[in-house]
């Protein structure tokens, strides 16, 4: 049997790794539905589509890097290109 005793357990660590996981995990489930819908206008859409969804997945990767770097609100970012992403779906396909 061992006679040392396990470390403390370091509960700032914990939670800071936590919150960063349930930020990104927020941030990513936003930025793969708007890649969905980037499919769908490059599927179903014309040209002008095209060209759109391709802007819009570049907003995508760009918008989910400042949220991931925000914090716990760090899903508005890549709310608001979702909500554009959907409008312009409706509008061109």
């Amino acid at each position: 049997m061992s006679n040392e005793t396990a470390p403390a357990m370091d509960y700032d660590s914990h939670e800071r790794t936590y919150e960063g996981f349930i930020n990104f995990s927020k941030v990513g489930t936003i930025a793969v539905l708007n890649i969905v819908l980037c499919l769908i206008l490059f599927s179903f859409g014309g040209t002008t589509a095209v060209v759109f969804g391709a802007l819009m997945v570049l907003a995508t990767i760009v918008a989910s890097g400042i949220g991931v770097a925000l914090g716990a609100n760090g899903w508005v970012p890549p709310a608001v290109v979702f909500g554009l992403t959907g409008v312009l779906c409706i509008l061109l396909v």
